[in-house]
């Protein structure tokens, strides 16, 4: 921020009675959280007229996905992990008709994040923020193959997904290292920097750097004065020079891939996102796949940028790490994206690839957008229109929010880009069950219609606590919900 422009911000300060920038964050999770059991209570939650919910099965740990197998019956994915390092198992699990849980598959490779059925088989993205990410699909007896393995997971995003397409290949989505394209002390507290110094973003085509670096403490030795210099697409602790050329590589970061349902050699789709996490195809036959904007945090830091859903396009770049919304974010000073008390964002790619297409849908700043499906039934109504889950803010961790955003689900018209709550907890705000003390919504993060295409089913990651000191997941607070017209 210039001198003046930091006068002028204390001058605004001085005539009103508060500033963004100096009062305290209000997040969904930003709270001292019961620890009761969570009792659902669809009377909390308001559906669009004529709909109605209801919660069918409870105390889930960290559930992700859903689908449904050839007899109709829901199975649900545990995640088996949570920001802020609680590690669990993740689980494969079938609801059955009587309302009991079936444990069909169990695994360590954790989180695991989506699941699809196709032909008998499961297909799970195995998240892998330990031993790397997966495609794997199992047996209905619980038989596990993997299609691929050691995909760039070890950091903030995971592997995500998946989704068949009706070429016989699973679709999927790599999220980023990163929050911006480096590496920084936020990744040494987020846990993973400490077990894989050396994990840096890939790029999925050579790229040519600018040689923007970035000097920080050095979070590896005792010496509180030591600091680390980074660049782009680089270790921590490794510069980059102006005119560096990083190969790129498939596998890569930021990018939807796919892969044969029977195996094989992974193949790029489009790249240049930063968490793409809910990929579906339209009645159309079109890709359309969610994905988190920038947070305001780590060594370049990135303000005010929206979530998105994209109409994903074959060999298509996307903006990361350069452009948001769209829109490449610009140098000068007082660009939008510059946060009140950082830098000015400066581009990583001297040659950037040619300019992204706009995306099919804006969604509110660190809502976290997730999963999404398509309704395809006149017995549900809107044909043709997406429902999205909104896992909600993760504030403080990713930037100050002064209401809490997200924690419901959307219906959006792709082809407008008009979007309207389709379910979301009674109150004069949109916050989570937890924090408005009752029995709604917590953070809904998939979606998904059953095979007749009447009942919308979502999946509630349960309850999350974040502020500037703790993270903490709370486990068998993960609910089932489904909505149905009346």
């Amino acid at each position: 921020m210039s001198a003046d422009r930091f006068l002028l911000f204390l001058g605004g300060c001085a005539a009103i009675s508060g500033c963004f920038a100096v009062v305290s964050s209000q997040g969904g999770g930003e709270a001292e959280l019961p620890i009761e059991p969570r009792a659902p209570n669809p009377a909390d939650v308001a559906v669009h007229p004529g709909y109605r919910i209801e919660a069918v099965a409870t105390d889930f740990t960290y559930p992700t996905g859903i689908t449904f197998d050839d007899a109709g019956r829901a199975v649900i994915v545990e995640a088996g992990y949570a920001y802020g390092e609680d590690f669990t198992k993740a689980r494969l699990i079938r609801l059955e008709p009587s309302g009991e849980k079936t444990v069909i598959a169990e695994g360590d490779n954790v989180p695991w994040t989506g699941v699809a059925f196709h032909r008998g088989s499961f297909y799970v993205a195995e998240g892998g923020t330990v031993h790397g990410g997966r495609i794997v699909r199992i047996s209905q007896q619980g038989d596990r193959t993997v299609l691929v393995d050691n995909l760039p997971s070890f950091g903030d995003h995971h592997t995500n997904g998946p989704v068949i397409g009706s070429d016989d290949y699973v679709y999927f989505g790599q999220g980023t290292v990163t929050n911006s394209g480096v590496v920084g002390v936020d990744n040494y507290d987020f846990g993973w920097l400490k077990r894989h110094p050396k994990a840096h973003d890939i790029p999925c085509q050579a790229v040519t750097l600018t040689g923007e670096n970035f000097t920080t403490e050095n979070p590896f030795t005792p010496d509180e004065d030591d600091e680390a210099t980074t660049g782009a697409f680089l270790p921590f602790g490794t510069p980059s020079r102006p005119g560096q050329i990083i190969p790129g590589q498939i596998p890569c970061s930021g990018a939807v891939m796919r892969v044969p349902i029977t195996g094989g050699r992974v193949e790029l789709v489009a790249s240049g996102f930063r968490n793409p996490f809910g990929l579906r195809f339209a009645p159309n036959g079109r890709l359309y796949v969610t994905d988190n904007g920038y947070d305001d945090r780590g060594s370049r830091p990135i303000f005010g940028n929206a979530d998105w859903l994209w109409l994903v396009e074959q060999g298509r770049w996307y903006g990361w790490p350069d452009y948001a919304d769209g829109r490449r974010m610009e140098r000068k000073t007082g660009s939008r994206y510059t946060p009140t008390f950082g830098d000015d964002v400066h581009s990583l790619l001297a040659v950037p690839p040619i300019a992204p297409p706009k995306p099919a849908a804006f969604f509110g700043v660190h809502s976290s957008v997730t999963g999404l499906d398509f309704s395809r039934s006149s017995d549900f109504g809107f044909e043709g229109q997406a429902f999205v889950a909104l896992f909600g803010d993760m504030a403080a961790n990713v930037g100050k929010v002064m209401n809490p955003v997200g924690f419901k689900v959307m219906r959006v018209n792709v082809d407008t880009g008009v979007m309207y709550d389709f379910a979301v907890n009674i109150g004069h705000r949109s916050e989570p069950a937890s924090k408005a003390e009752n029995g709604g919504l917590e953070r809904p993060i998939d979606v998904k219609f059953d095979p007749t295409g009447s009942a919308l089913y979502v999946v509630d990651y349960g309850t999350l606590r974040v502020d500037d000191d703790v993270t903490q997941g709370y486990r068998k607070t993960g609910v089932l919900w489904k909505i149905t017209r009346q």
